[in-house]
Formats: C-alpha cells, sequence, structure tokens
C-alpha cells in the first residue's frame, strides 16, 4: 500500500530549516552562474526541468502516487505558470542586468505582494492599521533598496523591473493557489512535482523561439544548473513539507527572513558583487515592514489568535 509520505523526519527541524533558507538563498547565485552562458528561457527550463526529475523520484522513493484527476492537474498547471515557468523566466533575465544580490532582495518582496492580493481577494484578510503600516513600511525599503539616486543605466531598470514582476507573479498566484490546492489529500511533494512538470511541458512548447544555449557552460555552470534544479527546485520542497509538518506553515514561512541574508552573502562574498550602503538598509526596512504586515511584531496583547488572521504565505512551490 502506497506510503503517505507523512513519517516523521529523524533530521531536526532546525537543521531543515537553515538548510532551506541556505538551498533557496543560493540559487540566485546559482542563476548568475547559468545566465551568464544561457539565455533565460534555458536556464529556467534546466531549472524546472531538473526539479521536476528530482521530485519525480522522490516521489516514487517515498511510495507516493501522482494523481489522475485532471482537474487537480488543471489547477497545478496555473500554479506553474504563476509561481515557475513565468517568475524563473524572469528572474533568469533580470539576473542578466543586475546583481544576484539585488535580485535575492526583491525576491524578499514576495510576501508584500502576497498580502495586498489577498486582502483584495480575501474578506477575511481584510486590511488592519497593522497590514497598511507593514505595507508602506515595506515599500519604503524597496525604494531605500532600489536607490534611485544612483540612476539605472546599463539596463539595470529592465532587470528590476523583471525581478519585480516575478514577485508580483507569486502574489497574483496565492490566490487561486489557496482556493484550489490547499487542503488537497496529496503532500506537498506530489503536488510540486506536478506543478514542475507542467511547468517544464510549457516552456518546453517555448524553447524553439529562444537563441539555443552554449555548449560551452563549463564545469561551474554544469555545477550550478545541477544544485539549481536537483537542490533549488527539487529537494528543497521536499523540506520545506517535512517543516510544515514539524513545525506549521508560520514557522516555515519565517524563512523568509533568512534567504535575503544567504543570497546577499553569496552574491557579495563568492561573485564579489558590490553591496552599497541602501541595499542593507533597504533590505532591512523591507523585513521590518513584513515582519509589521504579517503581525509578527504585533505586542502579545492585540496578537489575533486565529490563524485565519495571519497573512498568509505563498506556497513552497512560488519559491526561488
Amino acid at each position: 500500500m502506497p506510503s503517505s509520505g507523512r513519517t516523521a523526519s529523524r533530521t531536526p527541524w532546525e537543521l531543515q530549516f537553515i538548510a532551506l533558507a541556505a538551498i533557496w538563498g543560493s540559487s540566485f547565485l546559482f542563476i548568475k552562474v547559468v545566465a551568464r552562458h544561457w539565455p533565460a528561457l534555458w536556464v529556467s527550463f534546466g531549472r524546472i526541468g531538473l526539479g521536476a526529475a528530482t521530485l519525480l523520484i522522490l516521489v516514487a522513493v517515498r511510495r507516493e502516487r501522482l494523481p489522475r484527476d485532471r482537474r487537480l492537474w488543471l489547477h497545478t498547471a496555473v500554479a506553474a505558470l504563476s509561481f515557475n515557468a513565468i517568475p524563473w523566466t524572469l528572474l533568469a533575465f533580470g539576473e542578466q542586468h543586475i546583481s544576484s544580490i539585488v535580485a535575492g532582495l526583491w525576491n524578499a518582496t514576495t510576501p508584500l505582494w502576497v498580502l495586498v492580493v489577498s486582502m483584495a481577494a480575501f474578506p477575511e484578510q481584510r486590511p488592519t492599521p497593522g497590514r497598511i503600516a507593514g505595507l508602506a513600511i515595506g515599500f519604503f525599503g524597496v525604494a531605500v533598496l532600489l536607490g534611485p539616486w544612483r540612476g539605472f543605466g546599463g539596463g539595470q531598470l529592465i532587470g528590476d523591473l523583471a525581478c519585480a514582476g516575478a514577485a508580483v507573479c507569486y502574489g497574483l498566484g496565492f490566490p487561486y493557489t489557496r482556493r484550489h490546492l490547499a487542503g488537497r489529500p496529496e503532500s506537498g511533494v506530489v503536488l510540486s512535482a506536478c506543478q514542475l512538470t507542467c511547468a517544464t511541458v510549457m516552456l518546453g512548447v517555448f524553447l524553439p523561439l529562444s537563441p539555443g544555449p552554449s555548449g560551452n557552460l563549463g564545469l561551474d555552470g554544469v555545477a550550478s544548473l545541477l544544485a539549481l534544479g536537483a537542490l533549488g527546485s527539487g529537494i528543497a520542497f521536499a523540506l520545506n513539507s517535512a517543516i510544515v509538518r514539524a513545525k506549521g506553515a508560520t514557522t516555515a514561512s519565517t524563512v523568509t527572513y533568512l534567504i535575503p541574508v544567504f543570497s546577499t552573502a553569496l552574491g557579495a562574498i563568492v561573485l564579489a558583487e558590490p553591496l552599497h550602503w541602501n541595499q542593507a538598509v533597504g533590505a532591512a526596512v523591507l523585513l521590518l515592514g513584513i515582519a509589521i504586515s504579517q503581525g509578527r511584531l504585533r505586542p502579545a496583547a492585540t496578537t489575533v489568535s486565529s490563524a485565519s488572521q495571519r497573512a498568509p504565505t505563498a506556497p513552497p512551490a512560488a519559491r526561488s
């Protein structure tokens, strides 16, 4: 009889949490390396294809099965478009024009966009003073992070817009996923495998429209692609599901605060990318705004106990 895939992990959830932040945070470094050799569409296709293969192997190892429900596959296809095919291509394109540090910081704005769309889509996610203040502070942090006084030369603006578009895609896709995929009996690994399989097929259709990839990817490029696909787009989703089972979705969502720490450190140390004061300050203000908007810094006396009052977070397959 197939296993439900819900057996307890022997690895402490704290180690899984740090590993997840490191994997997702390093994704921006790997994207940068591969995007030096391949067009954005091929970078996205490569990581998604490898991620799908990794997750399908995990599904088999866990003795789970892919669903046969056609409606479910339709829903995961829509999610794949919003969370993988479009945003991951935009991120790869964006990193051809801006640093991996800035791309990682743009990705950190995802909770703000998720909250904006959720307040519009779900009556229970009504605007509150805390959420409005958090959004205002968060987007002020984005403005500081961008440093418009430095100018947007050399294609920087288009890179910023592409990475911002990726974050917006996550926010737009969340209401659909929450309505049609949340609460499904299938495990997160199975749903992620379905989602990335659909995304692989979607991008494969458009590959003939893109310039071909360079055959001279190099050892660093090959290693980056494998890590980006197998780890960042595969194993990471299994880790996230394990953390959710062990400590709940709220605890798992706090990985948002660690991802930019890893992406910034790796960009500065490994790639020797410049780190300006406004990026560090803007990131701190952004994360403060996110924490306030999600009620994490709300005084205990006013904390809403109901889980439905907390701002929702994006599903695991929306992460980078």
